[in-house]
């Protein structure tokens, strides 16, 4: 019993920790080495309240970063493209930030819209594989050519996201984005739009 008390509580630890900091840090550091010149249009996939979106947002001071979400709440508690937009005023970067209600399997953007797509642990929540492929599929498209897809999402996800593009680097993002442990870590998809 103390061995499984210990456990848990291990891993209640290192998941607040993910939360709270280790997600935040890895993002920073993937989004410094993205090589972003300051002027891109990025595209968040279920950009939730925005950590993501803000962290681009920071990076881009003549750029201009678009958020979507779905805003169920199911995910996050207080998921509403207010609170998403009242962050990005917090961090000073509102002016660079937008946040539209889309659904990432059919995304409202035309061909070669963004220079840069990203997606933070949202993809999975798509129930069907078929539907997870598609949103990818349209990460891509609206990609313009030469552009970067930067996907974190659980390593079996990841993997998958990877073979139906037939392309794309995989890295897993070590102890700083596990959510409890090993078994339940994350997967960076890093992918580029041919030319």
């Amino acid at each position: 019993m103390a061995t499984a008390g210990t456990a848990l509580l291990a891993s209640t630890g290192i998941y607040l920790h993910t939360t709270l900091h280790g997600k935040l840090r890895i993002w920073r550091r993937e989004l410094d080495q993205a090589g972003l010149k300051g002027d891109e249009r990025l595209l968040d996939l279920g950009c939730g309240r925005g950590a993501v979106l803000i962290e681009a947002a920071r990076r881009l001071p003549t750029g201009y970063v678009v958020g979507v979400d779905l805003w169920s709440g199911k995910d996050q508690s207080g998921n509403r493209p207010e609170v998403t937009l009242a962050n990005a005023a917090a961090a000073g970067v509102a002016d660079r930030v937008e946040v539209q209600t889309a659904d990432m399997t059919a995304l409202p953007f035309a061909d070669d819209s963004f220079d840069v797509v990203t997606s933070a642990l949202a993809i999975h929540n798509i129930p069907s594989p078929e539907a997870r492929y598609r949103a990818v599929d349209e990460a891509m498209r609206v990609l313009r050519p030469g552009g970067q897809l930067i996907v974190a999402d659980f390593w079996p996800m990841a993997r998958k996201y990877a073979a139906h593009l037939g392309q794309g680097t995989l890295r897993g993002l070590g102890p700083g984005y596990w959510y409890g442990g090993p078994w339940l870590g994350v997967t960076l998809l890093h992918a580029v739009k041919g030319r």
